[in-house]
């Protein structure tokens, strides 16, 4: 299963250890299924970890290269403008470009758009269900 994960989803997991995002983090390490991830959802989950939880240029650093190892990497040619969030249009992107088969948000704009060129987008709670139901 390829799935990107929202910036949110990264956040949550980097700052809230033993929550629901931690646990797909974590299902991710354990090879349930490939996370896919683009320069600018990296960028995203950075600056807000910069910004907003005060994490300083060498631990950055590290979730980057961390972040990087454990995903494939995408690189969107084209741009999407489905959603009024620009951030939630990079998610979207990498989605499309990496043949996603699920999009992990907590961003409701995105849940309410259900799928998107194919993809279909679930909140973090249904995402583990699945997981759950496959092992």
């Amino acid at each position: 299963m390829r799935v990107v994960l929202d910036s949110n989803i990264y956040v949550s997991a980097l700052t809230l250890p033993g929550g629901a995002a931690d646990a797909a983090l974590t299902a991710l390490l354990d090879g349930w299924y490939t996370g896919l991830l683009s320069e600018p959802v990296l960028g995203e989950v950075l600056g807000v970890l910069g910004r907003k939880f005060s994490r300083d240029t060498e631990e950055l650093a590290r979730i980057a290269l961390f972040l990087s190892e454990l995903t494939e990497h995408v690189a969107p040619r084209s741009r999407v403008r489905a959603l009024a969030d620009e951030p939630d249009n990079r998610i979207l992107e990498c989605a499309v470009t990496g043949h996603a088969d699920l999009v992990v948000t907590g961003d409701r704009a995105m849940l309410r758009l259900g799928t998107f060129q194919g993809v279909e987008i679930v909140s973090l709670r249904a995402f583990l269900g699945r997981l759950q139901a496959r092992g």
